[in-house]
């Protein structure tokens, strides 16, 4: 039984009437450039957020979470504060306000939120708010379409959260199936979901967490946005073509000609930044072709190639991620990995071979305790699959 329906019972005497299920994603490839509208490569895996739940007909949510136990949050549908209240509950408020400034809410919910992971790097935030409007829209007899949902959702992270956030962990938590690759364009949402060849070997992924966690909004995430989009700004100056407003211009609008032609006139930090997009990109569109060849080998590699890249380029690594990632880089059984999400804490992930599983948890685990002892008890390593994107709800 799931810890969230235990604690359900004991708090409530009684059964939940449903238990919503959201998964974690990882993407391989594609890495920091959803926000500029490049492409991506994702996949849900089969560890994420149950909520157990039941309908408030008065309309109030009530919500607890295994996760910050101790701290409940309440609100009505009728009255959700117009801006974030600072704590664990503001990922739930911006989905709800955002569900109810497009239907009419008249039902809450109650219930309790259990992450089965340590949150960082596996997009925890996204997977909360989708859960939320999963249940939410249930209670209130509301169906939206998976695109309707990655943008609400996103909205709710941009607008209230106050993270700058691309729409790659909404898309990977929606729209992926298990053991098929999701290739999305960002700029025009067409996507693709690639099957695993019948050539390519067994695989799992791994997911190593340093035992820092964080916040996007308290990281330089938004810092990495914004060079981005200035890069992008003075790309077009440079080379004579047309510029929209500001917060309108992404990398994805600068054809790479233009970039490695006028590159070098980018301060070098945008630059930098402008040069993991592009060959992030192009990383990206092989990794897509590597993966529908069954070539699990080249796919690795790029792999390993996008996490430097993260590291050199889009600077967003922390030394214990670093360490992380160069352990990994010389690790028998591991086909490629890098850092999970943001990059400033939380987790790397990795594809592997199966019948290298216990050795590289093993080596792993001592590389880097040798390095950081001060993190013992407090990292961990998961061993997870590819799974289907949100389930609306999961029988008890």
């Amino acid at each position: 039984m799931m810890n969230c329906v235990q604690q359900y019972q004991s708090l409530y005497q009684k059964d939940p009437e449903a238990v919503a299920f959201c998964p974690y994603r990882i993407s391989p490839l594609g890495a920091h450039i959803d926000h500029q509208f490049g492409k991506i490569n994702g996949l849900a895996i089969n560890r994420g957020i149950h909520f157990a739940y039941k309908t408030k007909h008065s309309g109030i949510c009530e919500l607890h979470s295994l996760n910050f136990p101790g701290k409940r949050a309440q609100f009505h549908v009728a009255s959700i504060p117009e801006t974030k209240q600072g704590d664990w509950a503001d990922h739930l408020r911006g989905a709800a306000l955002k569900l109810s400034e497009k239907y009419k809410l008249k039902f809450g919910v109650a219930g309790v939120l259990e992450g089965s992971l340590p949150i960082g790097g596996l997009s925890s935030s996204a997977a909360v708010i989708i859960v939320f409007l999963s249940a939410l829209c249930k209670v209130n007899d509301i169906h939206l379409g998976d695109w309707e949902l990655i943008m609400m959702a996103k909205a709710a992270e941009n607008q209230y959260v106050g993270v700058n956030c691309g729409k790659l962990d909404q898309s990977c938590e929606v729209l992926c199936r298990k053991n098929q690759l999701l290739y999305l364009d960002c700029k025009d949402d067409s996507y693709e979901l690639i099957p695993q060849h019948p050539s390519m070997p067994e695989y799992k992924l791994a997911i190593f967490f340093s035992g820092l966690e964080r916040s996007l909004q308290n990281s330089a995430y938004n810092a990495r946005v914004d060079e981005c989009k200035a890069a992008s700004y003075a790309l077009k100056a440079f080379s004579g073509m047309p510029y929209e407003k500001y917060a309108d211009t992404r990398l994805r609008d600068v054809p790479p000609a233009v970039y490695y032609q006028y590159g070098e006139k980018l301060p070098t930090n945008w630059q930098k930044r402008a040069e993991h997009f592009y060959t992030e990109l192009a990383r990206a569109e092989a990794g897509a072709e590597a993966w529908r060849k069954g070539d699990l080998l080249e796919y690795g590699r790029l792999v390993f190639e996008s996490g430097y890249s993260s590291v050199h380029n889009y600077e967003s690594g922390c030394p214990e991620l670093i360490r992380l990632y160069d352990i990994m880089r010389h690790t028998d059984g591991i086909y490629g990995g890098r850092f999970s999400g943001a990059g400033f804490k939380g987790c790397c992930m990795a594809i592997i071979d199966p019948a290298y599983a216990e050795s590289i948890e093993r080596h792993v685990e001592e590389e880097y305790l040798h390095a950081f002892p001060a993190l013992r008890g407090k990292y961990q390593f998961a061993l997870c699959e590819s799974a289907d994107g949100v389930m609306e709800e999961m029988k008890k």
